[in-house]
């Protein structure tokens, strides 16, 4: 088996990466599965024996899943319930939020951003933000001024959460400390004024701020906000005009966007906001999605996922990276052991396979879970879920070889493309 689900590497333990206003708990998963949405593909129907097997196995209540071949869309299926109280099914290209899926989208924007010599991937971060200061007083570690933007987008510019913390999780001592709401600039200033928790180029730590860091590089450097500017260098050629920045509350969710259910019998939680008293389930409170964009914000369609990864590998035209550029990103960084099977390299984890290779990103996030994966072989699949399952801290690992066994059971590859069915 190809698998990119070796994910016992410590390197590639992805999963594990982040753990209206209406109360109630999330609903038994006793209402009846409709029927899969989409086109049914006679030759691929071993995804619709086996997803919602996983999704009845772990209480997931919807989910979505495409899956492309050179570069063609040859299946797009809706499982389950978008919405469980009103009993609307997921569809195709319903939206949900992917969480750190979205780092590949800024990896990818940044990418772009070198291709055309506008940004110098190893140019000094603090020389690109240097509109930001540290809180008054606080002085700067003088190891930040080593950090450059390839560090950022290895995960080894300095920032270990499991030494310090997360402030795109945990964003209460910034507000104490900053004084205003966690917007990204604002993390920024607070973090400026940290230590670091290692050397820079010295090891991996995955890092969502150190993501964030990029998308307020991505700002400095086109002169747009960190949205706008990605949908003009990568989702626009690559043809997606749906996906964009998610909102935290219930009552702020987009048009054809999925609901969001933590694990059944899931307590409620205090909410972020301040001027919301009642508890609220953890999807709608638990977190600030507004202060995630460029490492965990957005909101994208399984077929989206699909249609962005076939244009980053230009398995469909046209392409958003130059050959080179794919060079660069499947390197090897300076600091992983020659023996190391996959590493993070810039945006995505990957693992070699002849003159090409596996590449592959999970997220999470209260009520979400995706997973994209390009294989050296022709093939793009992503996977979107809305509900927290159970066992989470395995379920990353299920659920990549489920969709490897999904694959398996493909005899031949559809001849057809249906991209051209959704816009």
């Amino acid at each position: 088996m190809i698998a990119t689900h070796h994910l016992a590497s410590p390197v590639a333990a992805i999963f594990l990466l982040l753990s209206a206003t209406i109360v109630h708990r999330a609903p038994a998963a006793e209402t009846p599965a409709p029927p899969p949405t989409g086109v049914g593909v006679p030759g691929m129907a071993s995804f619709d024996r086996i997803i919602p097997e996983l999704m009845r196995k772990h209480v997931i209540h919807g989910g979505a899943v495409a899956v492309a071949k050179d570069g063609r869309l040859v299946l797009a299926r809706g499982y389950g319930l978008a919405d469980v109280h009103a009993k609307q099914p997921v569809q195709p290209d319903s939206l949900f939020r992917i969480a750190s899926v979205s780092k590949p989208i800024t990896a990818a924007a940044i990418l772009v951003l070198v291709q055309r010599k506008q940004l110098d991937i190893d140019a000094k971060v603090l020389d690109i933000l240097d509109d930001i200061k540290p809180p008054q007083a606080a002085q700067l570690d003088p190891r930040w001024r080593k950090i450059t933007v390839r560090h950022l987008l290895h995960h080894a510019a300095g920032f270990d959460r499991g030494k310090s913390f997360d402030p795109m999780l945990r964003p209460a001592p910034v507000v104490e400390a900053v004084g205003t709401t966690p917007e990204p600039a604002a993390i920024v200033r607070f973090m400026l004024g940290r230590p670091l928790d290692f050397d820079p180029c010295t090891r991996h730590a995955y890092s969502n701020f150190g993501y964030s860091l990029l998308g307020r590089i991505i700002e400095q450097t086109t002169g747009k906000p960190y949205a706008e500017a990605v949908e003009t260098l990568v989702l626009r050629p690559a043809g997606i005009r749906r996906m964009r920045l998610g909102r935290t509350q219930r009552k702020d969710l987009a048009d054809g966007e999925v609901h969001y259910y933590p694990t059944a019998g899931a307590e409620p939680v205090d909410s972020i906001f301040p001027d919301v008293s009642e508890q609220v389930p953890a999807p709608y409170g638990k977190f600030y999605i507004e202060a995630m964009d460029a490492h965990g914000g957005w909101i994208a369609s399984a077929v989206d996922l699909v249609r962005f990864a076939t244009a980053t590998d230009g398995s469909r035209e046209p392409a958003l990276l130059k050959p080179a550029t794919i060079g660069v990103l499947q390197s090897r960084p300076s600091y992983v052991a020659a023996d190391e099977q996959a590493w993070y390299a810039l945006g995505w984890m990957v693992r070699p396979k002849g003159d090409s290779a596996n590449w592959w990103h999970a997220g999470s996030l209260p009520g979400t879970r995706s997973l994209l994966v390009r294989t050296h072989h022709g093939l793009v699949w992503a996977v979107v879920l809305n509900t927290t399952p159970r066992h989470s801290g395995t379920f990353g690992g299920e659920l990549d070889r489920t969709l490897w066994r999904a694959v398996e059971g493909v005899e031949k590859w559809p001849a057809h493309d249906l991209f051209g069915r959704y816009r």
